[in-house]
């Protein structure tokens, strides 16, 4: 997947990860390796006859890999969830994608990140543009900040993601999240924190004034329809592109609705068609602005 290069580059014969963490291509190959290991560890849990939460053994190796470990099942991925918080000494990254989260998940969050706030714990969390059209969601934020949290939001994110100290990492594993592997391997825990980091720089701060959505929406709307320009260009369903936006359905469709009377198109297809012809003429014309 062009993702790693053999050791030849590196002074101790580790893999080297090469793609650039923001092109589209990194996130789906990254799916693609946590569904991989996923698969992985469920066939060698079977062989072996050990339940699937096993370390994952790697092919041509004798002992289990060290640095992988695949996690079935929602209750034992929120224990290993709770494990690593439990463990934390000075930092939690999180990514937090589809939009806004249910009133009980951010009334139950809000004890424990006061807690680990006072405890000397950086918090920084990285939300979707969609959450500032919603109420609880911006009173949770409100809370946590007053606390010393720290959040921003982006019009497009990878997956789910919690990196604790550094030194380990959590992330799922299948398009359900009903899979999760943590990873603890540095170099890879790195590459990821790494990528946070590029996606935090790119982020907004998340906003309280104005409060009304209607006097919010110029912030955000302008990047949630670039990005949707973008995802209907590559052919994305109108499902995927609201899962991967964090909206609703009834949302991107009236977004869309929005997209199809600017451009003048009378059906999705033809939109998708005028919006690419738009992109290519506005690519010929950069390069021509930048000469030979």
């Amino acid at each position: 997947m062009g993702l790693t290069v053999t050791g030849a580059e590196t002074q101790d014969g580790t893999l080297a990860i090469t793609l650039p963490p923001d092109d589209p291509a990194c996130r789906e190959a990254l799916t693609r390796v946590g569904e991989a290991l996923g698969d992985l560890s469920r066939a060698v849990s079977s062989r072996a006859g050990r339940p699937p939460s096993a370390t994952v053994p790697l092919p041509g190796q004798d002992s289990p890999a060290v640095g992988f470990e695949s996690i079935e099942g929602l209750p034992r991925i929120n224990a290993a969830i709770q494990d690593l918080l439990d463990g934390v000494t000075f930092e939690i990254l999180t990514a937090q994608p589809d939009g806004p989260r249910p009133i009980a998940v951010l009334d139950e969050a809000l004890t424990s990140v006061r807690d680990r706030i006072a405890a000397g714990v950086s918090m920084r969390t990285l939300y979707q543009h969609s959450t500032r059209f919603d109420e609880p969601t911006k009173e949770y934020v409100r809370a946590v900040t007053s606390y010393g949290a720290q959040v921003r939001t982006l019009a497009e994110f990878f997956d789910r993601m919690i990196i604790v100290d550094r030194r380990a990492a959590l992330i799922p594993a299948n398009a359900a999240r009903t899979s999760a592997v943590v990873i603890t391997l540095p170099a890879v825990v790195h590459f990821l924190a790494d990528i946070f980091e590029r996606a935090w720089d790119r982020a907004e701060s998340y906003p309280f004034l104005p409060v009304r959505a209607a006097d919010a929406a110029p912030e955000v709307i302008p990047a949630i329809r670039g990005s949707i320009r973008r995802l209907l260009i590559e052919g994305r369903s109108d499902k995927e592109i609201a899962r991967r936006l964090g909206l609703s359905l009834r949302s991107l469709q009236a977004h869309v609705a929005r997209l199809k009377e600017e451009h003048g198109a009378e059906h999705r297809l033809q939109l998708g068609y005028l919006m690419g012809l738009r992109s290519v003429a506005a690519a010929d014309r950069e390069r021509e602005a930048d000469g030979p």
